[in-house]
């Protein structure tokens, strides 16, 4: 009996956040305004190149090619990234999805190519829960890395 028991503790948490990553849906507001990607919410699981909250905030990354080729290169970047879809393109826009490994939350990952300015301005955001353990930062980081490499 004390073994059922200890399945069954051990099992609820994993089972709660299982169902937690189905249930996350796409977020209202994604994409840009006038430029500028969605400003993260108070939660710390979001980073934004765009944001004022030094919280939130990661560098973009320069860029000195045209947009068409910072794009390509950057496609290429995210095509390396395991469980990393492209699922929205556009002129100057565009928008990943990234799953975990273990219970396949999503998070959702914009760039915005300034071409004026030449940043790309980058924003990693979890769909579900509060915190991520700094997963999404480190994600922008590594994009960094690849990006420097190149």
């Amino acid at each position: 009996m004390m073994w059922i028991a200890l399945g069954i503790i051990f099992a609820l948490p994993e089972f709660v956040l299982a169902l937690l990553s189905l249930t996350a849906s796409l977020p209202h507001r994604l994409g840009t305004d006038d430029g500028r990607l969605v400003e993260c919410p108070d939660s710390p699981n979001c980073v934004c190149s765009q944001s004022e909250n030094p919280a939130h905030r990661v560098e973009p990354i320069p860029f000195d090619v045209s947009v068409e080729e910072a794009r390509d290169r950057l496609k290429q970047i995210l095509g390396q990234m395991p469980r990393t879809t492209i699922v929205s393109e556009s002129d100057g826009y565009l928008r990943a999805e990234c799953r975990s490994r273990v219970f396949r939350f999503v998070d959702d990952l914009e760039f915005v190519f300034d071409d004026r300015s030449k940043p790309i301005h980058i924003r990693s955001a979890s769909r579900a829960g509060y915190g991520d353990l700094g997963v999404n930062r480190q994600r922008v980081e590594m994009i960094r890395k690849l990006w420097q490499r190149r």
